[in-house]
């Protein structure tokens, strides 16, 4: 299937009582991942914090597509803010990598079969665009930029994040998406 056929229809999945309800728990989902099936690990100082939110993100990309887990990424930010401002005021850079990271889901599984290969590549995109290059970016405008301190710092704490998290992630992503994409939603788009 091409990738426009995968954006409309994941747009189409939208009209769908079932679907959205679905979505909608998905996306509770990701909020209370969020907030508490995250961490810390003490081994590797503060750089490398490790969360279970990004799960329901490629979850939804494989039952629904892009645009629906794109809007669990985005509004899943937005939401856990609303909850929980953690010291700070809402900065809209990690709603976009949020809508980011379920666009790069779903247009990797959205009526694809999932296999190793297909989550190494989506999971290595995401990772290296979305989680290290553009989140390196965010904390450096959040922070650095007004107090000096280099975006090659940011960088380099997301890079080893990313090699400490690479395959926990990738596991989880393979085996929870290729048994929610074997889950029959009724009233659902057929294609």
């Amino acid at each position: 299937m091409s990738q426009v056929k995968k954006l409309f229809n994941s747009f189409a999945e939208l009209k769908s009582v079932y679907s959205l309800a679905a979505i909608a728990m998905l996306l509770a989902l990701r909020v209370v991942l969020g907030f508490f099936a995250n961490g810390t690990l003490a081994f590797f100082g503060n750089n490398v914090k490790i969360s279970g939110a990004f799960l329901p993100i490629a979850v939804t990309g494989a039952i629904f597509g892009p645009v629906p887990a794109a809007l669990v990424g985005a509004l899943g930010d937005i939401i856990s803010f609303l909850l929980n401002p953690t010291g700070g005021a809402y900065f809209p850079g990690f709603t976009i990598s949020g809508l980011l990271t379920g666009l790069i889901y779903g247009f990797a599984f959205y009526k694809s079969k999932i296999t190793v290969p297909r989550v190494i590549i989506a999971w290595l995109i995401n990772t290296i665009a979305v989680e290290t290059f553009l989140a390196a970016f965010w904390l450096y405008v959040l922070y650095g930029a007004g107090q000096g301190t280099p975006y090659i710092v940011y960088l380099s704490a997301r890079l080893i994040s990313a090699a400490v998290k690479c395959i926990p992630e990738i596991i989880l992503i393979f085996a929870v998406c290729r048994l929610a994409s074997k889950i029959k939603i009724p009233n659902r788009l057929k294609t």
